[in-house]
């Protein structure tokens, strides 16, 4: 196979936006080709386009076309539309790996993009719901909130593992999202604030979950040749992973404190690029909920399972620790807007082992993983390297 890059990234701002679907995608693209000078929108032979509920929150279906038209490119190897709920974006980008390291194009854009605070604040919940199983979970109330915070209390039963921990969780992302001019929230938080606001699902508390956003992101994948051709500095695609282990919350085979889909994802990904987690200088993991991060750390391997409460606590998960994790501030600081996410984790990763992260740099990154889950029963891993 060819070796694949990342060659250019941009992110619009995320937030409850005015913009309309075609104006976050203008915007993440424009910032995405203001990255790389030398690529124009006719340059590029294929677009992939992450997008989980446009029909129900923009009304518009044909996504990867009326991207290509909104930004300029005609696809003449790839066009494609991913919907993999929460996962869509890191699915994107793989197609487009896939695709290049097989021959079959060389120059592809993915682009993730949600409008998700339209027509109204009660409908976006509904919409939600479409993510979890509807006649059997959702119609019951078992949508994102109430799933994820069983996995919390498991393991706090098992692990002794305390809503202070999730508390740390939500303080560190919050914090490092100030650094961040996209993302949704920029205020940062305190430990008293995150514990004092008001409970979703116990022990989750509403500055433990990650916020409905509105927000687009795009990357560049570049084959060897091209890459090296329009940058002294790609950001190459080491390894990746992917798994799944069930749909339904009843599917899943271990208690649900332990996710060996996560487990096997990032295994796969580490054994492709020849890597262990000591490795990771930075990791975007998906914090949809703060008990999601914790259990991230234990299944990519950065401690060992049950600690990763005290690996929080410790700081060693933040700058100065063994690695610096979500250092744009996570789904909970800058928002999950679904489609998009992946991506934007991509775009960060990208940043930082580029050196151009600004305030949220980490000295020295070299290696970057992206996580991203659907549910707690399927993962995506992403592995990242420097030359």
């Amino acid at each position: 196979m060819r070796k694949v890059a990342l060659v250019g990234a941009g992110v619009s701002k995320f937030g409850v936006r005015k913009a309309t679907y075609r104006d976050l995608i203008w915007e993440a693209g424009k910032a995405c080709f203001d990255s790389v000078p030398g690529v124009r929108p006719k340059d590029l032979d294929g677009l992939v386009v992450g997008s989980v509920m446009p029909e129900r929150t923009a009304f518009q279906s044909h996504i990867s076309s009326l991207a290509a038209e909104a930004l300029g490119i005609r696809p003449s190897t790839l066009s494609a539309r991913t919907e993999h709920m929460c996962a869509s974006g890191t699915v994107g980008i793989r197609y487009a790996y896939a695709f290049i390291a097989a021959g079959l194009a060389d120059l592809v854009m993915v682009l993730g993009v949600e409008k998700l605070n339209q027509p109204q604040g009660e409908e976006a919940i509904l919409n939600m719901g479409t993510g979890v199983d509807r006649e059997w979970e959702a119609a019951f109330g078992l949508t994102a909130p109430p799933c994820f915070a069983l996995a919390a209390q498991r393991h706090m039963a098992e692990y002794g593992t305390t809503e202070q921990h999730f508390g740390l969780v939500g303080v560190k992302n919050h914090t490092h999202a100030s650094k961040n001019p996209n993302a949704h929230f920029q205020k940062g938080a305190t430990l008293d604030q995150v514990l004092g606001s008001r409970m979703i699902a116990s022990p989750l508390r509403l500055f433990m979950c990650s916020p409905i956003t509105d927000g687009a992101a795009a990357v560049i994948v570049a084959s060897e040749e091209r890459a090296r051709a329009l940058t002294d500095r790609p950001v190459w695609i080491r390894g990746t992973g992917q798994a799944l282990d069930g749909f339904q919350l009843t599917s899943l085979h271990e208690d649900y404190a332990h996710w060996p889909a996560l487990k096997r994802a990032g295994e796969a990904a580490y054994r492709m690029a020849g890597l262990e987690p000591k490795d990771v200088d930075v990791a975007e993991v998906h914090d949809c909920f703060a008990i999601a991060e914790i259990i991230a750390y234990e299944e990519l391997g950065f401690c060992k399972k049950g600690e990763g409460g005290a690996f929080v606590e410790a700081g060693r998960s933040d700058y100065g620790g063994d690695v610096v994790v979500n250092p744009r501030g996570g789904l909970m600081g800058c928002g999950h807007p679904l489609g998009a996410t992946g991506v934007a984790q991509a775009a960060e990763v990208w940043a930082q082992l580029r050196g151009e992260a600004g305030a949220r740099q980490v000295p020295d990154a070299a290696v970057g993983v992206t996580h991203n889950n659907s549910g707690m029963g399927e993962h995506v891993v992403m592995i990242y390297g420097r030359e």
